[in-house]
């Protein structure tokens, strides 16, 4: 047998030299590979040695070459196959190791590899003769199989050619990716250019099995976590550091609570989310009277709830938040004292973890497909606001519109929320229509809401939906605008002695 080893990622590459080599397999290798296996002591035939040509394009050009490839494809039990490699004497290769440039660690030309793809995809479209490795992990199981049986079954190797596929289309993937970030108005002839759309004209997913979850958003369904090859988000950094294991409603959930307390300004702020919605929100000038306060909001509905800070966990709130029986809290560390006292909580998940990134696309699955969106991003910026009313809001309630605009973006539409000095109080979500959300959110104030601030998360479309905002006993309103009955509404505010302020952009979320 053969073996043509060119890697990368030379994690164990000289233990598996060594034991190929034992089991007498000819070593045939290139460039760096070739100089580390031959340091270890280890007979290996440099590939230009093969071929005849050295290394050349600044290294661009070393295994592309018929003696290399020929040697990959070749049908053994085709006569001209054969008879061509006699003419030509090639020897055929058996066994290929080989991983590619990590790409997205720094996406450049430089970094597109095309040697090891075009061995892998050669190896692996020949497997019926041909096996291929292209992960460290499978090097044991490889050898282990090889040293009790003299060779690998058809299985192992169809096995090992689906994942060198997974492996090159994924990394595909990634450059194809960074060609629409790049260019982002670069397409297919014919196709309208991305930049029309903000988008681009195609979009390839490879996703990678990373966390088997408990179960489903039920438990009757199966769930896990996948993620996108190349990128890295919090997820992957996040250290679970009690508690059972999570569902696929804790990893939601918990996704909907990170976010949002990281688009809370720079405050210490605490939030509770239940079923992807906030039931609290609030910030403050420490971060347990901001989860005291969060939980105040509602707490009939945080009850089994999602827990997110933006300061690492202090002895206090670990003792605040004790009594109240909750899924997950996820923050950036924990105090001393603080981790030990929510450990003790053995169906308590805790979560350590690094802020999220970036959002990218929404993607939904539809009948044959997926509906995709740019993410949403929260304008909070007052100077493309307009006050529509002959009330102005002050300083303080300034403030709490803020906030206010903040959250309702990320509540269930139909949405009302209800701030009072930095504290959400009143809730609305999820309703078919914008005065019921009102009144529900009003009802969840229970009057803790006056002189407070309340945000629609689209415009109202008739004078009515203020009704909320007057019962609530509120001072100012915060709205998209752009109905077409805004003077009835603006006319109904100034009547009713509101400041209402328009920001021009809706935030509709289902």
């Amino acid at each position: 047998m053969r073996a043509l080893l060119s890697v990368y990622d030379k994690n164990g590459i000289v233990e598996l030299a060594r034991s190929l080599h034992e089991l007498g397999i000819e070593l045939i290798s290139s460039g760096g590979t070739a100089a580390v296996i031959a340091e270890a002591g280890i007979p290996v035939t440099d590939v230009a040695e093969i071929t005849g040509v050295p290394a050349i394009l600044g290294h661009r050009v070393v295994t592309l070459h018929p003696k290399v490839h020929g040697g990959l494809l070749a049908d053994r039990d085709d006569p001209e196959h054969v008879a061509d490699m006699e003419r030509y004497d090639i020897t055929g290769i058996d066994l290929v190791v080989s991983n590619l440039y990590p790409f997205s660690s720094d996406p450049s030309i430089e970094l597109i590899d095309i040697g090891g793809p075009a061995m892998i995809r050669a190896a692996a479209k020949n497997h019926e003769f041909v096996a291929v490795l292209t992960d460290p992990a499978q090097y044991p199981a490889v050898i282990a199989e090889l040293a009790e049986k003299g060779g690998l079954s058809d299985e192992t190797r169809r096995r090992l050619a689906r994942d060198a596929f997974a492996q090159t289309a994924a990394y595909d993937t990634q450059i194809l990716a960074w060609f629409d970030r790049k260019e982002p108005g670069l397409g297919r002839a014919g196709a309208p250019a991305a930049d029309d759309f903000d988008l681009p004209p195609a979009i390839e997913l490879t996703l990678e099995r990373r966390q088997v979850l408990r179960y489903g958003e039920n438990p009757h369904q199966v769930g896990v976590r996948y993620a996108t090859v190349g990128e890295r988000g919090w997820w992957e950094t996040a250290e679970q550091l009690g508690g059972k294991e999570m569902s696929y409603l804790n990893v939601y959930d918990t996704e909907a609570a990170w976010r949002l307390v990281h688009s809370l300004g720079e405050g210490a702020a605490a939030v509770v989310i239940k079923h992807a919605n906030p039931c609290g929100v609030a910030v403050a000038e420490d971060i347990t009277t901001a989860y005291v306060r969060a939980h105040e909001c509602d707490p009939v509905s945080a009850f089994g709830g999602i827990v997110a800070v933006n300061r690492p966990v202090t002895v206090e709130m670990a003792e605040a938040l004790g009594p109240v029986f909750t899924e997950v809290v996820v923050a950036p560390g924990f105090q001393p004292g603080a981790l030990e006292l929510l450990q003790g909580r053995k169906n308590l998940r805790i979560l350590e973890a690094h802020p999220p990134g970036d959002p990218g696309l929404s993607l939904r699955v539809i009948d044959g497909g997926y509906l995709v969106q740019t993410p949403d991003h929260v304008t909070d910026d007052r100077s493309t606001w307009t006050v529509a009313t002959k009330a102005h809001p002050t300083e303080e309630q300034w403030a709490d519109l803020e906030l206010a605009w903040r959250v309702v973006a990320k509540v269930t539409s139909n949405a009302i929320v209800l701030v009072k000095d930095g504290q959400a109080v009143g809730i609305g979500c999820g309703q078919q229509n914008r005065r019921d959300a009102g009144a529900l959110a009003n009802e969840k104030a229970a009057g803790r809401a006056v002189g407070g601030a309340y945000a629609s998360d689209a415009f109202f479309p008739f004078a009515d939906g203020l009704d909320g905002a007057i019962a609530a006993g509120a001072s100012v309103v915060i709205q998209p605008g752009g109905s077409i009955r805004d003077d009835e509404v603006i006319a109904a505010a100034n009547q009713a002695g509101l400041a209402m302020v328009f920001t021009g952009e809706r935030h509709f979320r289902h």
